[in-house]
């Protein structure tokens, strides 16, 4: 299958480059100065005191399967996510690939008090200062996009601004990204080239992450039953967004999720 992620990340270049050219840096901290003087709320806190531990996605379409829920509207899911007990929730905010904005980041800070991760393919500093003025608490970095040093020069900035990092690996072979700067490492079970979906992939990765760092299972989840299985060997969060996103109401279906999950 075609390497998806290289033109993801191609076209992302692109849309920076013009983000930025539109509204320097400067115009945009000076934007959301009030933004950035408020304090952000601790994502990995949230995960690592949590029975459920659930990052509930809001996504309208991914690039192998189409559009999901093309009519979601944030200011509806999100209370409802809140609602049925996530501990954190993800917005996608990349255009093309998966029908989000920058506006559905802002428009879920305005909605819910939980903490919020801006999910994109962050190659410059310069989102990182947009997710801040947009009210995410937390970033995801994602290996596969960077080399180490500039995860380790990405994740310096988004501390610096008071975001927590989340690092995005699939492999063995990434773990060389890990730096002082990481807050909670992420393993894909979805292989971000072909999109392949493998659950399994957490459970060979779980005893290679470093203690200290709090473990996300990310993509493919949709039995929880799997959530007891990933919390027995040291996951403490689920993002999952597919599973629900793909149904009517994903608020009840997070739900009736939650009440499957084996105690």
């Amino acid at each position: 299958m075609k390497d998806i992620l290289q033109d993801i990340i191609a076209n992302k270049r692109i849309e920076v480059a013009r983000q930025e050219e539109a509204i320097s840096l400067q115009t945009l901290v000076s934007m959301g100065s009030t933004r950035l003087d408020l304090p952000t709320r601790s994502m990995r806190a949230a995960l690592a005191t949590s029975e459920a531990g659930i990052i509930a996605e809001f996504k309208r379409k991914s690039p192998s399967k189409g559009w999901l829920h093309p009519e979601a509207n944030v200011r509806e899911v999100l209370p409802a996510y809140e609602l049925a007990g996530a501990s954190a929730c993800s917005v996608l905010t990349d255009s093309l690939f998966f029908g989000g904005s920058l506006g559905d980041l802002a428009t879920a800070r305005k909605v819910v008090d939980l903490p919020l991760l801006r999910k994109d393919f962050i190659i410059n500093s310069y989102q990182l200062y947009q997710a801040r003025v947009m009210g995410a608490d937390a970033v995801l970095l994602i290996a596969a996009c960077l080399t180490p040093a500039e995860c380790l020069s990405l994740a310096e900035t988004a501390h610096s601004l008071q975001l927590e990092v989340l690092l995005e690996v699939h492999s063995q072979q990434e773990l060389d990204h890990l730096n002082p700067h990481v807050d909670m490492v992420g393993v894909n079970n979805r292989n971000l080239g072909s999109f392949h979906t493998d659950v399994e992939n957490s459970f060979r990765l779980a005893e290679l992450l470093p203690k200290e760092v709090l473990k996300v299972s990310e993509s493919g989840i949709a039995d929880p039953q799997l959530i007891a299985r990933l919390r027995k060997v040291g996951y403490r969060g689920f993002l999952i967004g597919e599973t629900f996103m793909k149904e009517a109401d994903p608020g009840l279906t997070l739900t009736h999720f939650k009440e499957a999950i084996p105690c």
